[in-house]
């Protein structure tokens, strides 16, 4: 009997920030590999989400949101959007079901331009009712998708569909990873983003984009026990202050759900030690983005 042909291939996840590209691809891996908040911009890099079946490997690109760059940090997330459409056999295009506007369209009429099999995922369609729903899924038809789908990341609606569309357009080829590998991202970067996560969901609105992560070690005291070491960085004396909150509540409470997070990722209990610093205008500064990660 002959075996079934094993097809593999990458998707690139591409859309406007905060519109839950990093919970599509953590929904399809299964586990978190993409740090996820309300907040516009909060994947950085590039990332690598890595889903295996009997039969096929699917290997996300989640990308950074698609914005107007004002910072060297901005231009470097904007080039790894852009490297990500290089050599992709599928592209997975997401909006928010809440607003599709003129900057989608923009990212859509892009999108539609690549020559490989071309997915749009209409996603939150949880929180938006069918009355609102409706009128914008009728401005999408006839665009040009191969496959129109709507989802929920956060609940699961209509998401195994879309895999198996995606699936279904990879071709033929090798098993790129391991099967239980689910992404390329090394443990710092993960532990850094963890951080960076949680601070992102704590601290208001003006903040969160000037913060950066840098790991200072992580060290494997016993095989029950890593100690880590991370400098937060911010741009402003104030917005430290505000980082380390009143007897140092808002830093412990962000390295408390930090903590919760890396401890299920390793397996292991961990001491996290975490001080804050000064960076001003640390987008700008290449010394200062190669130690948060940001480098090519």
């Amino acid at each position: 009997m002959q075996n079934k042909a094993f097809h593999s291939g990458f998707v690139a996840i591409i859309g406007r920030p905060n519109v839950g590209k990093s919970s599509i691809m953590n929904y399809f891996v299964g586990e978190k590999v993409a740090i996820v908040s309300n907040k516009p911009q909060t994947t950085r890099n590039k990332i690598l989400g890595v889903a295996t079946a009997p039969d096929w490997q699917l290997v996300f690109v989640d990308t950074p949101g698609l914005h107007k760059p004002r910072t060297k940090l901005g231009e470097f997330m904007m080039k790894q959007a852009s490297d990500a459409r290089e050599g992709v056999d599928a592209v997975l295009c997401v909006v928010d079901a809440q607003h599709i506007g003129a900057g989608d369209r923009a990212v859509m009429e892009d999108v539609l331009k690549m020559n490989c099999p071309r997915f749009l995922a209409v996603n939150k369609i949880d929180i938006v009712t069918p009355e609102k729903l409706m009128p914008q899924l009728e401005t999408l038809k006839g665009l040009g998708f191969d496959q129109i789908v709507t989802i929920s990341a956060a609940r699961g609606d209509n998401m195994d569909m879309l895999r198996d569309y995606l699936a279904a357009a990879m071709p033929e080829g090798p098993k790129y990873f391991p099967d239980d590998m689910i992404t390329d991202q090394p443990e710092r970067l993960i532990c850094a983003e963890i951080i960076r996560e949680k601070a992102l969901r704590l601290l208001r609105e003006e903040i969160p984009h000037g913060i950066g992560v840098e790991m200072l070690a992580i060290t494997k005291l016993s095989d029950s026990l890593t100690e880590i070491h991370a400098n937060i960085y911010c741009e402003r004396a104030s917005h430290k202050a505000i980082i380390i909150g009143k007897q140092g509540r808002m830093l412990h409470d962000i390295g408390s759900q930090a903590r919760a997070d890396i401890e299920r990722m390793m397996g292991t209990r961990v001491m996290l030690k975490l001080w804050v610093k000064v960076r001003e205008d640390w987008r700008n500064r290449e010394s200062d983005l190669r130690a948060t990660g940001y480098e090519e």
